[in-house]
């Protein structure tokens, strides 16, 4: 059967999730990319664990993969924290030779300086939230869940040091999407946390700013056809839904496209 790219397709998804058939964490996409040929898998890495602990899983995932199709590599699109689980796979554990692509959207490669100033809050209230978090993860499958450490990992001194130890691997391709969050009022999910980061940083998709999502050879930035914009949870299709319905107007107007495109241009280079 012949695929619309050369190599597999494997999606990672991002912090607070799990590839669960229900709620589907990308929404429509997938059925968007298979209707065009597309061969799709999951990361299946665990919701808190450390960037460390899933790249180790998408490590694991990678080979059975290529043993599964017989493949010699795959592309990768990573959602949030899932990019530097796959950064991490491709350098530090040695995966580049076996993975032609890697697409990033919302990542936060250069960690957020308002998780800086979070975290010099009491250790008292992040203790309380990881009981919460980790014991509820659990439950769903969670084997290393660890909500303090994955906080560590997305200030700006982590990033900072891992992408010193993660440089990208001649040979991969990397490319990049940020999404952009017109205000606070854009996605009602994010409208606390927008302003935020706003604030503190700049312009952002609700959680992760457009300067620390930006990485690779190609960069993308996607803002919406109306006032509206594109969030962190729009770059998931998580409405299930188009962004826009207005037709003469530039911008995204669902978010499927945004894939169907990535998918396009990635066959289209030979991946």
């Amino acid at each position: 059967m012949d695929h619309l790219t050369k190599y597999p397709i494997l999606m990672l998804h991002g912090v607070g999730f799990r590839d669960l058939k229900w709620p589907l964490y990308w929404g429509r996409i997938p059925a968007a990319l298979r209707a065009m040929g597309a061969e799709l898998y999951y990361g299946q890495q665990d919701s808190w664990a450390r960037v460390e602990e899933n790249a180790k899983t998408v490590k694991a995932r990678i080979r059975q993969i290529l043993d599964e199709t017989g493949a010699e590599k795959v592309n990768i699109i990573a959602h949030s924290k899932g990019g530097l689980e796959a950064r991490m796979a491709a350098s530090s554990l040695g995966m580049g030779g076996q993975i032609a692509s890697i697409t990033t959207i919302g990542t936060p490669h250069r960690g957020s300086k308002t998780i800086d100033r979070l975290l010099k809050a009491p250790d008292s209230l992040f203790n309380i939230a990881a009981f919460a978090v980790d014991n509820w993860i659990g439950l769903i499958g969670d084997t290393k869940p660890d909500f303090i450490a994955v906080c560590r990992d997305f200030s700006t001194a982590w990033a900072e040091q891992f992408n010193r130890e993660n440089p990208d691997v001649p040979g991969v391709f990397y490319q990049s999407f940020a999404g952009v969050m017109r205000s606070p009022l854009s996605d009602i999910h994010l409208s606390t946390a927008n302003g935020i980061v706003k604030l503190i940083e700049g312009e952002n998709d609700g959680l992760v700013t457009v300067a620390s999502a930006r990485w690779g050879e190609k960069f993308t930035l996607l803002t919406g056809r109306t006032g509206r914009g594109v969030s962190h949870y729009d770059e998931i299709d998580f409405r299930r839904a188009p962004l826009s319905y207005a037709p003469d107007r530039d911008g995204v107007a669902d978010i499927c496209d945004v894939y169907r495109q990535i998918a396009a241009d990635l066959a289209a280079r030979g991946f």
